[in-house]
């Protein structure tokens, strides 16, 4: 009797960490990436969850999501984003397993009245101290009234507060007080020494290339070594993988041809060419 009552408590602690293990061995990962469907670019800051349950992530600027320490079951899985059609997939996790997935949206042709989206911090905001950053996005750049007829990433950047243009030589850019020489602009990590037209209303980079751009008024780290001012980090798109695509626009202050398809190797590519001329 009393052999027992002293290995009690021994037993106890094996009891648990067995329960223990055995729950943990329950949890399963569910990961992939969100592409449209007709292009095949991927869809930045989509949300992806689990239906009815806490669990869920947003896609990050190259459509990759994870979503992570998934109770074992059967969940609908769910992506949902502005002017797409829903996704629903049916999801079995089993224990320890993590799920691959590889997704595609349909353009939605359903006209709303009104909505009201709602959503959590992006992922990147739970492991990333980014303050005094800026994130623009085509869709953002095209919303605002464009002078000429175009949308432009210059003309975007004049609505946020601390940036002040002016047209002398070339377009000058201070932000936060500091001189054009202390901002850097980098397209895909290439540094463009002369990113603006004259009088300042427009950039190089084209609205429709352009996947994502980031703008820091401060707080960058020493990978963005050289400036004290600012940094305009600008990302370009893969471009069309399914067929030949082209765009062309014109206005009173210039024009622009735009290509896209895929090459022999399945490589993408987007060639631009922009004339620019001035009244």
């Amino acid at each position: 009797m009393n052999f027992k009552i002293l290995h009690l408590p021994v037993f106890l602690l094996f009891l648990s960490l067995c329960i223990t293990g055995q729950t943990l061995a329950q949890e399963g990962t569910i990961r992939g990436s969100i592409f449209e469907k007709e292009t095949g670019e991927p869809i930045i800051f989509t949300n992806v969850y689990l239906y009815k349950t806490t669990y869920g992530a947003a896609t990050d600027v190259n459509g990759m999501f994870v979503i992570s320490r998934v109770p074992k079951g059967t969940y609908t899985l769910m992506v949902t984003y502005l002017g797409y059609d829903t996704l629903r997939m049916p999801i079995v996790i089993k224990g320890n397993e993590v799920i691959n997935k590889k997704l595609y949206l349909k353009t939605s042709t359903i006209s709303l009245k009104g909505i009201s989206i709602t959503s959590t911090a992006h992922v990147e905001s739970k492991t990333e101290t980014r303050t005094s950053v800026v994130k623009i996005t085509p869709r953002q750049v095209k919303q605002i009234p464009a002078i000429g007829g175009q949308p432009d990433l210059a003309q975007y950047l004049q609505v946020l507060p601390g940036v002040v243009f002016t047209g002398d030589q070339g377009g000058q850019l201070y932000i936060r007080g500091g001189s054009p020489i202390q901002n850097k602009v980098l397209l895909d990590g290439m540094i463009i020494y002369n990113p603006f037209h004259s009088i300042g209303l427009f950039s190089v980079f084209e609205t429709d290339i352009i996947r994502n751009a980031d703008i820091y008024t401060g707080g960058f780290g020493a990978e963005y070594g050289g400036r004290i001012s600012s940094v305009m980090d600008i990302r370009t798109r893969d471009g069309n993988k399914k067929r030949l695509a082209g765009k062309i626009g014109a206005s009173t202050f210039g024009a622009n041809l735009l290509l896209e398809g895929p090459l022999k190797n399945k490589q993408r590519l987007v060639m631009e060419v922009r004339l620019s001329f001035f009244l």
